[in-house]
Parts: structure tokens; C-alpha cells; sequence
């Protein structure tokens, strides 16, 4: 067993060990030779909403890929480098970087202790959901987003960093933030009014991952799953035997399946109830870009429909 540890961890390691080298080597820069501010974002959902309030103004690297699970990810070198090198650092919070602590290490190795160097966190004035099942009692849920009412907060704070590292330029992130929180609005509105189509005991959202906590509750829907969070232990015989007897308790007429998460549980937990997978619903990632749900507003526009059609067919 400790093999196996020293053998994930090694590689880990030795990232780290290199670029703290490779930190400690070069200079940090406040800005690219383009004069733009330099961000690094830790996710896609978080560096679309910083890019719309930045405008033309930021340049960004955002950390995981699109497709990838931001719960838990081993930064790259050019990863390191871009954070050493970034005049802010932007994150979720609420528990999402906290997989094998790999965002407190990652900003640790580049330098950026949140004074002169600023870690803004995106989930602030939120209030947190938490976690309920056994060995995550207490923890938050990181997944505020899928609320479009945390996403405007997201936006404020956006706004509110970009005016800190950069108050030459506060009536444009003004201006860019003010136009853009209005689409967020009208999104978060067009939501609610959409789902009075779906009857009140017909709203149960069945996912992989347990996800749609804040989404259940901004917009009166039942949150039901196999596994709350993303974590090693994933589509259990124990979970699966949950949520089969609730899908059939609950007479369930359809379930989702998240783009980023392997679709074996949920076929699985389809073909044992006999109740068919309706779509696909965006959670941890944006879609790849010139796809479906690849900005945070079209990413909740899909889901808003996919979950529609899903339960009104």
C-alpha cells in the first residue's frame, strides 16, 4: 500500500520540486509585452465569466481543460509559470480546488499568497450548500454556479478584482460587468419562468453526480444522485442500489448524464430501471469552444432545455 501511494505522489512531487525551481529562476512579470492584465483562472466556467467582465483588457490561462474535473488536477510546468507570472489568480472555492490540496500548493510554489501577489475568490458573498453524505458531513458544495443568482455574484467579484489590480481601467470592467450581469439576469428569470412547464412533483433532477444542489434550490427542484461529489469512490453497488430504489419509489421518467463524467454508472442505473437517459447537462466544465455550452450562459441555456425536454416528454 505504501508503493502505491509513493508512486502517485512521486510524479506530483516531482513537478512541484521543478517548478519551484523553474519559479524561483525567472522573474515575475505584471504584464505581457501586449499590455493586457495577465489572469489565471483555475476552470472554464470561472475564466468565462473573468472574460466577459475583462473584455479585451485581460489575457487569461485557464487551468483544467475543458472536459476535465477541476476537483482534482496536477498543474502543468506552463501551469506554475503562468501563475508565478499572473498579475491575479481567480478561483472558485467552496471546496472545488481542494482535491490533493493542488491549488494551495500550486499557489504556494508561484508565490501568490493572496497581498502582493491577489488570489480573488469568485464564490464570496455566496452562501454555501453542504455536503450530507457519510465521510463529507459539513463540507461545502463547490457547485454555486449552476445557480444563475451565484453566477451574477460571480460576476460582481470578477469585476470587483479586475478593478483592484487594474483601477485605471474600473469604468470599462464597470461597464463590460453592469451588461453582462443583465444577460445573467434575464437568463436566471427566462429559468424560472421556463420550468413552471415541468409539474411541481415531477421536478426530481436524477445526475451522476450530485451536483444541482443550488439548481434545485433556486429553481424548485428535487436533487437526487448516485455520488454527491466527485471522489474516488464512484458508482458503487451500494449507491446504485440507492438510487435505483429511489428512481422507482419516485416513478422517475427520465435521467441526466454529465458531459464531463464516464457514462458507465448512469447506463448501468438506466438499464437495471428501465428509465432512459434524456441528455446530457453541463456541471463542472464548459463545452469545447464553437460547441454547445461553451460560455457559462449558453452552458446553462442547454442545460435549462435539456432538463425540459427531459421531463416534459
Amino acid at each position: 500500500m505504501l508503493k502505491k501511494h509513493l508512486l502517485v505522489l512521486f510524479p506530483m512531487i516531482s513537478v512541484f520540486l521543478l517548478l519551484s525551481a523553474c519559479s524561483n529562476d525567472e522573474e515575475s512579470s505584471s504584464s505581457s509585452e501586449n499590455g493586457k492584465v495577465q489572469v489565471v483562472t483555475t476552470y472554464s466556467i470561472v475564466y468565462d465569466i473573468v472574460k466577459n467582465v475583462g473584455g479585451d483588457l485581460v489575457e487569461i490561462h485557464s487551468l483544467a481543460p475543458i472536459g476535465s474535473n477541476p476537483h482534482e488536477y496536477d498543474p502543468l510546468p506552463e501551469d506554475v509559470q503562468k501563475a508565478t507570472d499572473a498579475d491575479a489568480v481567480f478561483y472558485n472555492g467552496l471546496n472545488l480546488e481542494a482535491g490533493n490540496s493542488w491549488f494551495d500548493r500550486l499557489m504556494e510554489t508561484a508565490g501568490k499568497d493572496g497581498e502582493d501577489a491577489p488570489v480573488f475568490l469568485m464564490s464570496e458573498g455566496v452562501e454555501p450548500m453542504y455536503l450530507t453524505t457519510e465521510g463529507n458531513e459539513g463540507e461545502e458544495d463547490p457547485h454555486a454556479w449552476l445557480n444563475v443568482q451565484n453566477g451574477i455574484q460571480y460576476a460582481e467579484n470578477a469585476r470587483d478584482g479586475l478593478i483592484e489590480i487594474d483601477p485605471d481601467n474600473a469604468d470599462v470592467y464597470k461597464k463590460n460587468a453592469e451588461e453582462y450581469i443583465a444577460k445573467l439576469e434575464a437568463l436566471h428569470q427566462e429559468a424560472i419562468d421556463q420550468f413552471k412547464k415541468i409539474p411541481e412533483e415531477e421536478r426530481i433532477l436524477v445526475t451522476s453526480e450530485g451536483a444541482f444542489k443550488y439548481f434545485s434550490e433556486a429553481y424548485g427542484f428535487q436533487a437526487e444522485y448516485i455520488w454527491e461529489i466527485n471522489q474516488e469512490n464512484q458508482g458503487t453497488p451500494e449507491q446504485t442500489t440507492r438510487i435505483v430504489d429511489i428512481i422507482r419509489e419516485k416513478q422517475i421518467k427520465g435521467l441526466f448524464l454529465e458531459t464531463s463524467i464516464d457514462p458507465r454508472s448512469m447506463e448501468a442505473v438506466s438499464a437495471e430501471t428501465d428509465v432512459p437517459i434524456m441528455g446530457k447537462v453541463f456541471t463542472d466544465s464548459l463545452g469545447e469552444p464553437g460547441e454547445d455550452g461553451d460560455t457559462y450562459i449558453s452552458m446553462m441555456e442547454w442545460n435549462i432545455q435539456t432538463i425540459i425536454d427531459g421531463l416534459t416528454k
